[in-house]
This record gives C-alpha cells, sequence and structure tokens, in this order.
C-alpha cells in the first residue's frame, strides 16, 4: 500500500465544482486584488474565529510581521518565544528590528512553558513600577511582548500567558498558523490575545491554492493600523501615513479560502478522528510517544507527530512501505545558523533539542482511510519488533 504523507487533490476533488465556481467568479468580477472576495471571506473568517476584525494578507509570514508592526514593535523591543518552530515565528520578530528572547517547550504539549517564561522574567528581568515596563537587565532593552505558537493544532496555556502580560504590562501574538479552528476553553486560537496570526498555505487545515494569511483582532485601532500597512501604509488611495509595504492578499485565494472555511470544522472532525485511530493502535507500542492532548483545549492535528529514538531509521523504514513522513522540525531555531548571532548554544533548550532529534510526523490530511492508518501502524509495530 501506498500511503501519502498528505493528498491535497483528494481533497480538490471532494468539492472540485465549489472551487472551479468560485475561481471562474472571481475571473468574472475581475476582484483580483483586495477587492471584493478578500473582503467576503475576511468577514465570514472573522465570524468562524468570533472576532471583529479579520485582515487578510499575502501569506502566514507576512501576517506575523504586520500584526507586530501593527502592535508597534521595533528596534530596541523584546519579544518573547520559543526556539521550536518554523523560522518564520522569529524572522517576523526581526524584520521589525526587535529582539527574539527563546524560552524552552514544554515536554508534553511542546508549546511554550509558563514555568520558564516565569523564570526568565523573575531572573533576568526588571520591572519598573513607575512606567510599567520590563527590562532584560543583559540586553538593556524592553520585553515588550509574548509570541507563542501553538504547534502542530494545540493551543498554548493562554490564561497563563495572559495573566503575565497583564502583570507586566505585555502584547500577546498568537502565532496559530497551524491552528485554524483549535480551541483553549471554548476560545478559538487567535482570539484570546491582543492579535493572532493564520497562514493559509496550501497544506494548513485551511490551505489556500498559493500563498495567503490573515491577522485576527477585536482591537479596532490596530486592525486599522494593520490594514494601512499592508497598503503602503495608506489608509486614502495615494495619501501615505506611514511608511507601510505590500502585503495584500489576492482575490483566488480568498474565494478558494471561503470555499473551504465551510468544511473546516468537518475537515477537522476527520484529522481528530484519524489521531483518535492512531493513539489506539500506538498505544502499546514500544518506544512511540504519541501526541499529549491536553484535557483543556481541542487540538485539530495540523500535524500528528509522535517521537521515538531512532527516527531516521523508523523513517527510512516508512518509506520503503510506502508511507510517506517528514520532520517537523529538525533544527531549532536557536541553533540555525542564520541565528548565531544571539548567542545562544547548544543544551540551552533541552526540551526543544530533545523533539527536534526524535519528532517524525505522519500521514495526516481529511480524506486518509482508516485502513491506511492502520497500515501506518502497522509498519511502525513491525520497526519496533525489528529493532
Amino acid at each position: 500500500m501506498k500511503v501519502p504523507f498528505m493528498d491535497l487533490k483528494r481533497q480538490y476533488l471532494s468539492i472540485k465544482e465549489e472551487i472551479d465556481g468560485a475561481i471562474q467568479n472571481t475571473i468574472d468580477s475581475c476582484a483580483f486584488v483586495s477587492g471584493s472576495k478578500v473582503k467576503k471571506f475576511e468577514k465570514d473568517f472573522a465570524a468562524y474565529c468570533g472576532v471583529e476584525h479579520a485582515i487578510g494578507v499575502s501569506s502566514g509570514t507576512s501576517a506575523l510581521y504586520v500584526a507586530l508592526r501593527a502592535l508597534g514593535i521595533g528596534q530596541g523591543d523584546i519579544m518573547i518565544t520559543v526556539p521550536y518552530t518554523f523560522v518564520a515565528t522569529v524572522e517576523a520578530i526581526t524584520m521589525t528590528g526587535a529582539r527574539p528572547i527563546f524560552i524552552d517547550v514544554d515536554e508534553k504539549s511542546y508549546n511554550i512553558s509558563i514555568t520558564e517564561v516565569k523564570n526568565y522574567i523573575e531572573k533576568t528581568c526588571t520591572w519598573n513600577v513607575s512606567d510599567s515596563t520590563l527590562t532584560d537587565k543583559q540586553t538593556g532593552f524592553k520585553v515588550r511582548g509574548v509570541v507563542p505558537v501553538h504547534l502542530y493544532g494545540q493551543m498554548s496555556d493562554m490564561d497563563e500567558i495572559m495573566e503575565i502580560a497583564k502583570a507586566y504590562n505585555l502584547l500577546v501574538l498568537e502565532d496559530a498558523a497551524q491552528a485554524h479552528g483549535a480551541s483553549y476553553r471554548d476560545r478559538k486560537a487567535g482570539t484570546i490575545g491582543h492579535a493572532g496570526a493564520f497562514s493559509f498555505y496550501p497544506s494548513k487545515n485551511l490551505g489556500a491554492f498559493g500563498q495567503g494569511g490573515a491577522v485576527i483582532t477585536n482591537d479596532a485601532h490596530l486592525a486599522e493600523r494593520a490594514r494601512m500597512f499592508i497598503d503602503h501604509g495608506s489608509g486614502r488611495r495615494y495619501y501615505h501615513t506611514f511608511e507601510g509595504w505590500n502585503f495584500k492578499m489576492d482575490g483566488f485565494q480568498a474565494a478558494v479560502l471561503d470555499v473551504k472555511l465551510k468544511h473546516l470544522d468537518n475537515w477537522n472532525s476527520a484529522r481528530q478522528s484519524h489521531a483518535r485511530t492512531y493513539n489506539e493502535l500506538l498505544k502499546d507500542v514500544a518506544d512511540v510517544i504519541a501526541p499529549n492532548k491536553m484535557v483543556d483545549r481541542e487540538h485539530i492535528y495540523h500535524l500528528y507527530v509522535i517521537r521515538v529514538k531512532d527516527r531516521d531509521s523508523l523513517q527510512n523504514h516508512l518509506k520503503n512501505a510506502g508511507v510517506g513522513s517528514l520532520i517537523h522540525y529538525p533544527i531549532t531555531v536557536h541553533k540555525q545558523e542564520a541565528y548565531q548571532y544571539l548567542g545562544y548554544k547548544a543544551g540551552d533548550f533541552p526540551n526543544s533539542e530533545e523533539c527536534a532529534n526524535t519528532v517524525l510526523s505522519l500521514p495526516m490530511f481529511p480524506e486518509l482511510t482508516t485502513e491506511e492508518v492502520e497500515y501506518v501502524c502497522k509498519k511502525i509495530e513491525e520497526w519496533t519488533k525489528q529493532n
């Protein structure tokens, strides 16, 4: 049996008529950039998330960057985040001129460790009561906020993060690039912090037919700043209040996303069903650590990620058996060549580094069949018996 890691064509064929009609309608209306199709999707996505404002942008990376700029993050600021994430999280911070401070992940959820955030603030920072600012003693920079990453489709502990943010006057930007429809205590991803940033890369739970992203918020001023920033700092044509850039979403992506949004909850339910099957079949397989679903949140399994010590051997075994798999992510950001200037070293974030050395993402997409999941698990069990 051949089991692909992902098969986007299966999804397209299941909604082909709707998608083809939406694309043709976009052509007929000539609403190619930031037009009626984008406005319609923004309205629908905001309603789905339960917020007042959604701003469609050109990619998930630009969503993070635009949100940070709209929040006023810039030179001399610090944003707290994790080293175990896709590099875009950190790129967006450094692109503003701010400096990332890394905090290790929790070993169960793979999201930012609340304990380590508190340790950093207590041991490395100074709180100035008179002007309500938190300063990193080593750099002298102001700590302005936190970027929690909702990794693999499960949200971070947002109540704890927001309590810390309130205590120290910090801004919170949720990196929800992998968390479309995920929730924490009945609140959807991106809605708890000051803003949320989403990616609509084709492989996401809600994926475009190319690049796309969105910023969501309940803050009208932040939303206005974001809308101006993606259009060259302009709120009125040819009048530019501040320097911005061109990060507008195109109409074709918005049209596709608006069709797919109607199916998102059903697709997420299918992912959760596959995850339950994986969990059941792998629970007694030696040396395989399945994902931990935290009790107070809805995991939407953008990725189904196991951990095994001899990860490369298992991946090769699965490949020979016709099973696709990927590694998310094989190297932490603090060990990337591009970020050596930050001064971190191997061993600084043991949980993150352990994950990078042991994680393996198994096939996970809504149209996956039970027979395919069973075959994958059979091949994993076969490998464990051989090793």
